[in-house]
């Protein structure tokens, strides 16, 4: 077990965040008559300031919202392709894949902002200056680096565009982003026009000519769609449908629940069942996810009764032949509402492009498309790519907000979220317990590709994993390997737990420094 673990409890409200000057300004908002999602909104928009390197007002954003009366509220604020999109042009140009970095191709109509706004104007009752007040603080009179983002910064040399992160950043080193600080100001005043119309959008139409039009911004891109479910452990588990990969949490946990799962996480059969069993739903991704999927479909009882006897009879599938990411997960929750939420540049600084003067990163979410015409997130106009973002959310089965949990990480995403739940509610642990506990992960060659076509990913250990599990594991027959301490694979997790009464108890990830749960 790691220590110390950042916990808290509340009555009113809690927040969970990679940095604690995020979670203070959420708390902020909640001390002084907000409510969660007002909380949430403050939160994010601060680590989009002080956390380019996870994400920012470029990237892309998923939001899971429970009232406490049935089905939680949810959001897709994932981008769309832009009209010039052509996955026809990018096989001439001699790409076989999507290209992840320098390339415009790669940047899909950014959501994060768009998301922002739709979850204040449905639910926020906190003025938006003031919920963006604090980011907007950070971003104008600068904030001390932290030592994640020191680490990142030499990434930015490759950078093309007005960047305003030094390549030779060091640990506390004061950072100041005027142009974050304009986009801010400028949401603040006028709302999506002011950004996607303004400063922001003329540096994304500058990007690639006739690549984004000004239609292409001028269209919300943020959706309340149904959220997809499943039953499991006596709890209704919730997550974003295609496309995002969530439905893979969904999956593992309705398979698992059948299986013969200790509730002691300690013994080796705990990991193998959960590693068989996201394994089973994992191998199919590749070929079925896109935003054209079927959540039902997806999630159908026959498709899991026949992985569950595929898992207790060794035939685990391997992802068919055919056909290191960066993101930031927070939580916040009140009285009646708890609320999580994901938000994301892919990897990193992204593409490595900014949108013009505003130093502000453009995401790389477009490396989720596929160039195959016949495949069915194939690359072109309006489409939304594979997403790996996978907020997830927990109710009782009357409805009851239970809580709010989730990770950054890739493709590691379902893993560490399914881990979480198992330890919640199958074995009754405490947040705390929760984010500190060792992690097993099915290890890709990257963090978006782990389901490589014909192949079967090893299983990595962190190194404070319960020490039956490497001999027990590679006993029943699996390729077990180490893994370092590494946040960006084993995830950035927070978790908010809401008792039967209404207590709140929380924990922040320990693998991050600055990491905070704050509770009032």
């Amino acid at each position: 077990m790691q220590h110390p673990v950042p916990a808290a409890a509340g009555s009113a409200g809690m927040v969970c965040s990679i940095d604690r000057r995020a979670s203070e300004a959420g708390i902020r908002m909640l001390a002084s008559g907000g409510n969660a999602v007002d909380a949430v909104v403050a939160t994010a928009a601060v680590l989009a300031v002080v956390a380019p390197n996870t994400c920012g007002m470029g990237g892309d954003m998923f939001a899971l919202v429970g009232t406490g009366e049935g089905a939680p509220l949810c959001l897709n604020g994932s981008g769309r392709a832009p009209s010039g999109a052509s996955a026809e042009q990018l096989r001439a140009d001699g790409h076989e894949a999507m290209p992840r970095l320098h390339h415009p191709a790669a940047v899909t109509v950014p959501g994060c902002v768009d998301g922002w706004l739709a979850l204040h104007s449905r639910l926020g009752i906190v003025n938006l200056p003031e919920v963006l007040g604090a980011a907007h603080a950070y971003a104008a009179d600068g904030f001390a680096a932290s030592a994640d983002l020191a680490d990142a910064a030499p990434d930015v040399a490759t950078s093309a565009g007005n960047t305003d992160i030094p390549g030779d950043l060091r640990a506390g080193d004061t950072v100041r982003r005027p142009g974050s600080a304009r986009a801010l100001e400028a949401v603040a005043a006028g709302g999506r026009e002011a950004f996607y119309g303004g400063e922001f959008g003329e540096g994304l139409l500058g990007l690639a000519g006739g690549l984004f039009s000004t239609d292409d911004l001028a269209t919300p891109v943020a959706d309340w769609v149904e959220p997809a479910t499943v039953g499991a452990w006596g709890h209704r588990i919730w997550t974003v449908p295609p496309n995002s990969q969530g439905y893979l949490i969904l999956a593992a946990a309705a398979l698992a629940q059948e299986l013969d799962l200790p509730t002691d996480p300690a013994d080796p059969d705990w990991a193998h069942w959960l590693i068989e069993a996201a394994r089973a739903v994992g191998s199919f991704r590749p070929a079925r996810l896109s935003d054209a999927a079927d959540v039902e479909e997806l999630l159908d009882p026959d498709h899991l009764a026949d992985l569950r006897r595929r898992v207790l009879t060794g035939d685990t599938p391997v992802t068919p032949l055919g056909g290191a990411g960066d993101t930031t997960y927070l939580c916040a929750a009140d009285a009646d509402m708890a609320v999580s939420l994901i938000q994301s540049n892919a990897m990193g600084f992204g593409s490595r492009l900014v949108a013009g003067s505003t130093g502000i990163f453009l995401h790389n979410r477009g490396l989720g498309f596929n160039l195959d015409p016949g495949h069915p997130a194939c690359y072109g106009p309006g489409r939304r790519p594979p997403h790996t973002l996978s907020p997830a959310l927990v109710s009782t089965l009357d409805g009851r907000n239970r809580a709010v949990l989730g990770t950054m990480g890739g493709d590691a995403q379902p893993q560490v979220v399914l881990q979480m739940l198992a330890r919640l509610l199958h074995c009754g642990e405490t947040p705390a317990e929760i984010l500190g506990a060792g992690r097993w992960l099915l290890l890709g060659p990257d963090a978006f590709a782990t389901w490589t076509p014909g192949w079967r990913p090893p299983v990595a250990l962190e190194p404070h994993a319960p020490t039956g599990w490497a001999t027990g594991l590679a006993g029943r027959g699996h390729d077990v390997v180490g893994l370092d301490q590494n946040p960006k694979l084993s995830g950035h997790a927070h978790l908010i737990d809401v008792s039967p009464d209404g207590t709140l108890s929380g924990a922040a990830e320990p693998r991050t420094a600055l990491a905070a749960a704050v509770g009032v």
